[in-house]
């Protein structure tokens, strides 16, 4: 009781003498003018093309219940995933990216491209908005990891985040697993910042306009083909069935580009590509639909995929290598891949201007 009135007094004293009863540091406050933080984040690659890296990386995607959402009891499938398919699937995941390691600058070029895409929008933001964004970037698997990429946020003292998954269309298993691969990170933070997340940007006029002109420039280059294949990553059609919108989106996605190029309704097709397993996933299926232009006298085709902001290796290898080959072997004669936007010019404008967008009210 003692001691309590002690303190009392003492408490007192500081209050009349204006002294503050606590100092803050470093620790508590920034310093300087805090900035806003820009976290992109795209699927991720495993660190080298060998058997040994691919394991891990498979480990941590496959063991996601967003991306692969098993019956229950889950440990039936975490037998499955550790006993089989982590001791089959390395093996033949490293050729494919061995296939493509390299050729897209260094290393795997997802990373190489989302490298070149932060560089290219902090360059654009702070031409445009000087000061004003710290930009950073986070795998969802792998690395850089999420964490690496929150810590750098912190460290440069962002009160205020802005998390921009590269995937156009929502999807469950893609955009869902960013958001909660941040929320865990930020489980360990004692001052949560303020956030903001773009979960689509599937018909922004600016992203559709960064389609049209890579078709347009292609084809001036290449010529214009019989028909032109939008081809998505699939999904399960269970998780449709659940109420995943993200085909509804691919939908807009193509029927806004298809006006942008006034293609007509027999010029164009939408289709769904890298399925896993025997389930039934979304149809038209891509690599069934090359494999049956050819008898319908389309032997002239362009891909290309809106739904992948960078070239990686579902469209490096499996597009214009693997399923190049189903038409050409179906009785194509002229197959054409129209590369991702990748750090296209008209790309990374629109992306920095996303996210000044999404940054209106916040006052750094």
């Amino acid at each position: 009781m003692i001691e309590y009135f002690i303190g009392y007094l003492i408490t007192l004293k500081i209050l009349i003498r204006g002294k503050p009863l606590y100092q803050c540091s470093s620790i508590h406050e920034s310093a300087g003018q805090p900035k806003i933080g820009i976290l992109l984040s795209n699927l991720g690659t495993p660190d080298a093309p060998t058997s040994k890296a691919v394991r891990p990386y498979l480990r941590q995607f496959l063991s996601d219940t967003r991306v692969i959402e098993p019956p229950p009891p889950r440990w039936v499938w975490k037998i499955i995933l550790n006993a089989v398919i982590l001791n089959l699937r390395p093996r033949k995941s490293a050729k494919a990216y061995q296939t493509v390691w390299d050729t897209h600058g260094e290393g795997s070029p997802l990373l190489s491209i989302a490298k070149s895409q932060k560089l290219a929008i902090n360059s654009e933001l702070e031409n445009r908005a000087p000061g004003q964004f710290e930009v950073a970037l986070g795998m969802c698997y792998g690395n850089p990891s999420m964490k690496s990429a929150l810590d750098e946020l912190e460290q440069k003292g962002c009160k205020k985040i802005i998390v921009l998954p590269l995937y156009p269309q929502y999807a469950a298993s893609s955009t869902g697993s960013v958001f909660d691969a941040v929320a865990k990170e930020l489980l360990t933070w004692r001052n949560v910042p303020d956030l903001r997340f773009i979960s689509n940007y599937s018909e922004e006029e600016k992203y559709i306009d960064a389609l049209a002109n890579s078709v347009k420039e292609y084809q001036k280059k290449h010529g214009k083909p019989d028909f032109l294949l939008m081809s998505y990553h699939g999904i399960p059609k269970r998780y449709f069935d659940k109420g995943d919108n993200y085909p509804c989106q691919c939908c807009r996605t193509t029927f806004r580009l298809a006006q942008k190029l006034n293609l007509k309704p027999d010029e164009y097709q939408m289709s769904f590509q890298s399925r896993l397993g025997v389930a039934e996933w979304m149809k038209e299926y891509t690599d069934q639909t090359l494999k049956s232009l050819p008898s319908k006298g389309i032997k002239k085709v362009q891909v290309i995929c809106p739904g992948f902001s960078a070239d990686c290796l579902e469209t490096i290898e499996e597009i214009s290598e693997e399923n190049k080959e189903y038409f050409m072997e179906s009785g194509g004669e002229d197959f054409g891949y129209i590369p991702a936007l990748n750090e296209r010019p008209d790309h990374i404008e629109f992306l920095s201007q996303l996210l000044i967008d999404n940054s209106a009210g916040w006052k750094n």
